[in-house]
């Protein structure tokens, strides 16, 4: 039996929900911040409390370029999806993105804007190789999605692309420009799409017949078939985990977890595992006076 909807779809006007901007500026859980407190909880805090900035990397500007890309390329109509016309978009993507964030122009000048944009145009050119973007109409890409549980837990990101076929069958899909994981690291993998699945599940009543991840770097597509108990033990799972967070909010105790993944963290300087001192706590989110833990696009489509 469908779920009842509780939000209306997450493309609807906003602006006819007097409780919409109310949401906005509460704290919320997203798929990357619920990722950075399971494996750190003081990551978590510098990233969605403290709000240090982090540098960005040359990867992660390419995702958000190919991204970029794929979206415009959506924005077309069917018939001129061709893959030339996709390596013509990298260019004016790249545009758009440094005009937004100009401090990234030094990641690509070394090996320069040719070099950069022909990594680009590969991951789209591997696009190709999974898809083809003539045969259908996607009916949202790079969407900002928002959905309160029953018990207050208000789930927060943005979708790659939403399929819905004519049969009312729906189609989560999310683009990767790293390599496919192996066996072991599918579940995590999911994670984020499983997020999205149940935001899908409250806010339609539609159960998503399909999770699809889309790795360009070596060409893999990664899909799964959620069930709705499955996807409700997920939410049961959400909802301890958002617990957990607003007890470590109330506390100031966002303790460090240590692990092979600190060597690629940002914020090791300041942790007390490596020597560090972390700020002094500025306290949980009011709601009100400044932006509170959010995912923004660039995390969305990081690797």
């Amino acid at each position: 039996m469908p779920v009842p909807v509780t939000t209306p779809p997450a493309d609807a006007d906003k602006s006819l929900e007097p409780a919409a901007a109310t949401r906005r500026s509460r704290p919320a859980l997203s798929p990357s911040r619920a990722m950075d407190f399971k494996q750190c909880p003081l990551k978590y805090r510098f990233r969605a409390i403290d709000r240090i900035p982090e540098p960005p990397s040359r990867n992660a500007v390419r995702g958000t370029v190919v991204h970029a890309v794929l979206e415009d390329l959506y924005g077309l109509p069917a018939p001129e999806r061709a893959p030339e016309r996709a390596a013509a978009l990298a260019e004016p993507a790249w545009a758009r993105v440094l005009a937004e964030q100009p401090e990234i122009a030094e990641l690509v000048a070394e090996g320069g804007l040719d070099e950069f944009l022909g990594e680009v145009r590969t991951l789209v050119e591997t696009y190709y190789r999974l898809e083809d973007p003539t045969r259908f109409e996607p009916e949202s890409c790079e969407s900002r999605v928002e959905v309160e549980l029953d018990d207050g837990v208000l789930l927060r990101g943005f979708v790659d692309r939403i399929d819905v076929a004519p049969t009312g069958q729906l189609r989560v899909v999310d683009y990767k420009t790293g390599r496919a994981p192996g066996v072991a690291h599918e579940a995590k993998a999911l994670f984020q799409l499983k997020f999205y699945a149940l935001v899908v599940l409250r806010t339609r009543g539609i159960l998503p017949t399909q999770l699809r991840l889309i790795y360009l770097a070596d060409a893999q597509l990664l899909t799964y078939a959620p069930d709705e108990e499955e996807l409700l033990r997920f939410e049961r799972t959400l909802s301890a985990l958002w617990q957990a967070i607003l007890e470590a909010g109330r506390t100031g105790d966002f303790r460090p977890s240590q692990s092979w993944l600190c060597g690629f963290c940002a914020y090791k300087d300041l942790c007390p595992e490596f020597g560090g001192t972390p700020p002094p706590y500025p306290g949980w989110p009011d709601g009100g006076t400044r932006e509170t833990p959010d995912e923004t696009l660039a995390d969305a489509v990081s690797d």
